[in-house]
């Protein structure tokens, strides 16, 4: 990971990219359940809030470690919430 700055970028376009695809289902299914896909975009806006919290709150010796820990949680949270996106 080259810069928190990248990982800020690559954080915005996942969570842009997830929400972008959720509008797109809603506007392709107008009788699925909008409910459910609003909730899963405000999920996808509360990840967001939270990883950009960690990546703000590192401080100390091992920012390395700590940033390795954020974007492993990105990762694993992303696929969770693509997995949702593919069951609405």
């Amino acid at each position: 990971m080259p810069s928190v700055k990248l990982l800020k970028k690559e954080i915005n376009n996942d969570i842009g990219f997830l929400i972008e695809e959720i509008y797109l289902w809603e506007l392709s299914h107008p009788e699925g359940d909008l409910n459910k896909s609003e909730k899963l975009i405000d999920e996808a806006i509360q990840v967001f809030d939270d990883l950009m919290v960690k990546i703000n709150a590192v401080k100390g010796e091992d920012k390395k470690k700590q940033f390795k820990a954020i974007e492993s949680e990105r990762k694993k949270l992303l696929t969770s919430l693509l997995k949702k996106s593919a069951a609405l």
